[in-house]
């Protein structure tokens, strides 16, 4: 029984195997999401999946790992389920690849918790600024903002919390300045 534990315990450590699993649930999840939001009568998109399984990629895996999720996941969504609509899957592609971007960028220079919170934000803008070009010209029928901007606050500020959570220092937890 202890070596199965010790064999899964080194399994998991391996940073290529942990994203392989992050991935693989990842797709999971995006694949079954229409299906239990129509089971629990909730529109979980507007709890923004696709941003869930890239922070936990940024969490637990390695760079490489959350561009590869920040770029498939629309596509993959897409192509399971029709939804989104191919051009906001690219849209959105470009957004969670920008919001990795910037994190790396910002996380080597600032607190976690700013470093994710900004790059959430600044991928939105970027995505709604796309967006709002995307309306003018191919999707004059829908909406700019599709899901309550203080929904999207709610979410971006729970995402950063588990960011910093993970991120934090042992000194921070412990009250020690």
């Amino acid at each position: 029984m202890i070596s199965i534990i010790h064999t899964s315990k080194k399994v998991l450590s391996d940073a290529k195997t942990r994203a392989l699993l992050l991935d693989a649930f990842a797709l999971a999840f995006i694949y079954f999401v229409p299906a239990i939001s129509h089971m629990l009568s909730i529109k979980l998109y507007l709890f923004e999946p696709m941003r869930l399984m890239l922070i936990l990629a940024l969490v637990h895996t390695r760079r490489p790992n959350a561009y590869i999720l920040a770029f498939t996941l629309p596509f993959f969504s897409y192509f399971i389920s029709a939804h989104p609509v191919f051009v906001k899957s690219v849209l959105i592609a470009v957004e969670l690849s920008f919001m990795v971007f910037v994190f790396y960028i910002l996380a080597d220079r600032m607190h976690k918790l700013a470093a994710i919170f900004i790059s959430i934000w600044a991928s939105k803008l970027l995505y709604y600024g796309l967006k709002y070009m995307a309306i003018i010209t191919v999707l004059p029928a829908e909406p700019l903002v599709g899901t309550p901007l203080l929904l999207q606050l709610g979410t971006s500020a729970a995402f950063s919390l588990y960011v910093w959570w993970m991120f934090k220092s042992p000194q921070e937890g412990s009250g020690a300045a």
